[in-house]
């Protein structure tokens, strides 16, 4: 792994940690964008995963997008959640279980639409790729559960 992905692997695992102990009173949003903690199963470890995203809420879904920042290869958890679809998703101090799906079609483009008005960095971040950047919607399964550890 290189420096710069070390780095910025300890920036996500730091942000979590900030955002679980306080509950998302800090680092819950950046700038006007909600973060999230999205927890999913690793596909080949088993292992619980969690990484902070920035989310998009359309009605009782969260929005996600697997932008890896326009890399050229789909990010870690979007693989795991493809996987093991169901996940957790943590907004503020209230952790839900949540079954993930990926958005095709016309409702992506729908979606795809409403988060980049919500942020509009996910569109440069298309051009910087060929992959068409994925559009992840969890939604609610059952009641609030305890954050993961």
């Amino acid at each position: 792994m290189g420096l710069t992905r070390r780095l910025a692997h300890l920036a996500t695992r730091a942000h979590a940690r900030v955002f679980r102990w306080t509950g998302g009173r800090v680092l819950g949003r950046l700038g006007h964008l909600e973060q999230v903690l999205l927890t999913t199963t690793g596909r080949r470890s088993g292992e619980l995963r969690t990484v902070p995203l920035a989310a998009t809420l359309v009605g009782s879904s969260v929005v996600l997008v697997a932008s890896d920042g326009g890399a050229p290869g789909h990010p870690a958890w979007y693989l795991n959640l493809t996987a093991q679809p169901e996940v957790v998703v943590q907004r503020g101090p209230s952790a839900r279980p949540m079954l993930a799906r990926v958005a095709v079609g016309p409702e992506r483009d729908v979606l795809w639409a409403a988060v980049v008005k919500n942020n509009p960095g996910y569109a440069r971040y298309q051009e910087r790729t060929s992959r068409e950047i994925p559009v992840v919607v969890c939604e609610p399964t059952t009641t609030q559960v305890s954050p993961a550890p």
